[in-house]
């Protein structure tokens, strides 16, 4: 296996876990203008949320500029990244927030851009 295709070479996995855990503060202080950068800005962008779904970085934009801050904390729970060569990497994890007795459940999809990672596409589910 060659450097294109090796699983979690440590510089990058070091790069997508410092990425995912800034996300996860943005997300939290509801940084919007920091939460849509970590996003591609492309219309092929997906994102399903909860209870939304957007199709495009600008329907992405108009959700978090709608959205309100959390007014709950959120503890994350097996966070799995696993990066493949120097262009792409899975982040996962489950979480739990102090407003529901719901599980949480989230994936990102990144791919590394000429202009630096960004979120290609990402899930966020909650169940029982």
């Amino acid at each position: 296996m060659n450097a294109d295709n090796a699983v979690n070479l440590p510089e990058v996995l070091a790069e997508i876990t410092a990425l995912f855990h800034a996300y996860e503060a943005a997300f939290m202080r509801n940084d919007v203008e920091a939460l849509n950068n970590y996003f591609w800005n492309d219309g092929a962008l997906t994102r399903y949320g909860i209870a939304d779904l957007q199709r495009g970085h600008a329907e992405l934009v108009a959700f978090r500029a709608a959205s309100p801050a959390p007014n709950f904390t959120r503890t994350l729970h097996n966070v799995r990244i696993t990066t493949f060569g120097h262009h792409s990497a899975f982040a996962f994890t489950e979480f739990t927030r102090s407003d529901t007795p719901l599980k949480g459940r989230q994936s990102q999809t990144w791919v590394r851009f000429a202009e630096g990672w960004k979120i290609v596409a990402a899930h966020v589910s909650m169940v029982p």
